[in-house]
């Protein structure tokens, strides 16, 4: 089942942007990325402009669902964690959350271990981030960031 679309707020984003930011450095990556399981890039750092984000999003919801489908053949929850090693890059992937899938490109500047370590405390700080974004847009009463778009203002952009 598809996940639905994720809400995001300006605040929540900046969180997320200074997790991903700081895992660059702290790992020592070339890339991180965020994406939610629908193959939407949420956040990225680092080298990312030589990175073909949309197609690597896409690519790497395909790739978890795929190993999802696996660990259901092997009666297993998930395979949260993800290594590929090449050449010259490696790629490490860790679902946080259930909710999105952190990717982590690196050379051998770096290595697996630091990678791993750097990963598991943004991934709890991430996890903590969307929960209580799960949490706000879920609050009763609580108005849709779309609210103030009528009707008119949806016939007024495509009769431009």
């Amino acid at each position: 089942m598809v996940n639905p679309q994720m809400v995001m707020y300006e605040e929540e984003f900046n969180q997320i942007q200074t997790v991903v930011d700081r895992l660059v450095r702290d790992a020592n990556a070339k890339v991180v990325a965020i994406v939610d399981k629908n193959g939407q890039l949420i956040a990225g750092g680092g080298d990312i402009d030589n990175v073909d984000t949309t197609s690597l999003a896409s690519l790497l919801a395909g790739n978890v669902a795929a190993t999802g489908g696996m660990a259901k053949l092997l009666k297993e929850n998930e395979f949260a964690t993800q290594f590929h090693e090449g050449e010259k890059a490696n790629i490490y992937i860790q679902l946080v959350g259930r909710q999105v899938i952190v990717v982590v490109i690196f050379d051998a500047r770096s290595s697996l271990g630091l990678v791993r370590l750097r990963v598991k405390k943004g991934g709890d700080e991430l996890n903590n981030i969307f929960e209580a974004l799960s949490k706000k847009v879920a609050q009763p009463g609580k108005d849709s960031p779309f609210a103030e778009i009528t009707d008119e203002d949806i016939d007024n952009l495509f009769n431009d």
